[in-house]
């Protein structure tokens, strides 16, 4: 499958070469109904490949490709809707997970992936305003002086635009809480995601519910909530069927390490790890990611409670 979706990338871009010289609208018309199958055809195949490292190596030229489809074609929602997801996604599954699984072993090196990390999601984030901002003209600068007005002015159409980018901003802050760029956005990012849950709390199979358990947990001391945290994971929980191992990791790096609850903790990654993959093939890669990451923590588990 992933052959098939780099071939059909390269016709895109032969595609885009021999209608340089072409009519203007026409380039434009073809350049569209490219983007858009690159666009959808991207996620689905990558989502449902079961190999980490396959997909490791494919996605950068895929986001390439669909970077250089921007070019041609700025205000194409789709393709920024794909380069705010996949900058994201990127970012934390290849390059911040792989920087917390090599601290123990190299600091330095952690520190220059988490680096680079971050601005994968600032360059997320930016395809994300874009595409908001073609839906609703002024959409960023209103997001910065008056986010409730910007925010009421948006539709369900606009939660993947939502999600991808606050997600992204939160995301960049979580490793460098020290920017104060992005700190004066967690007000936005909130708003943002509490926008896009009344709009469609079922997108993403609880996706939404998913990032507030750790925003709630993270948040205790300044309004958060464990309660509340632990109510996103059973509403998470209950919209995936149970079939997302995410919202078990969640829970157990976010709450049960906070709560020394060690054998909470120990329960959920457990519940994470035995998760049928084949009963939600259209999640399998974030699952398999997600797996990684449980193995890794109950493999932490001496170092992370002290009894």
């Amino acid at each position: 499958m992933i052959e098939k979706f780099r071939s059909a990338l390269r016709a895109a871009a032969m595609g885009t070469l021999v209608l340089a010289a072409s009519g203007c609208s026409i380039k434009r018309m073809a350049i569209n109904s490219l983007g858009s199958a690159v666009a959808s055809g991207s996620s689905s195949t990558f989502a449902t490949d079961d190999d980490a490292e396959l997909i490791r190596d494919a996605i950068p030229f895929a986001l390439k490709t669909i970077e250089s489809l921007i070019e041609q074609s700025p205000k194409h929602r789709d393709l920024l809707t794909a380069a705010a997801s996949g900058f994201t996604q990127y970012g934390f599954a290849f390059i911040q997970q792989d920087a917390d699984f090599a601290e123990a072993q190299d600091l330095d090196r952690a520190t220059q992936m988490r680096t680079r990390a971050k601005k994968l999601y600032l360059r997320a984030a930016e395809y994300g305003l874009r595409g908001l901002d073609v839906g609703h003209p002024g959409f960023r600068g209103q997001l910065a002086t008056a986010p409730d007005a910007a925010l009421a002015g948006t539709s369900k159409r606009d939660v993947p635009l939502l999600y991808w980018t606050a997600a992204a901003w939160a995301a960049a802050l979580a490793i460098d809480v020290n920017d104060s760029d992005l700190a004066v956005r967690q007000a936005a990012i909130e708003k943002m995601m509490q926008r896009a849950l009344v709009l469609d709390e079922t997108w993403g199979k609880g996706a939404l519910h998913d990032f507030f358990i750790a925003w709630e947990a993270g948040h205790a001391s300044a309004g958060g909530s464990m309660v509340k945290a632990r109510e996103h994971f059973a509403r998470s929980v209950l919209l995936s069927d149970g079939q997302l191992v995410s919202p078990y990791v969640s829970l157990a790096e976010s709450v049960a390490i906070s709560e020394d609850n060690k054998k909470e903790f120990e329960s959920l990654l457990k519940q994470a790890l035995a998760i049928d993959l084949s009963k939600a093939p259209d999640q399998k890669l974030v699952n398999v990611i997600s797996q990684r990451r449980a193995r890794w923590l109950l493999s932490r588990i001496d170092d992370l409670f002290v009894n």
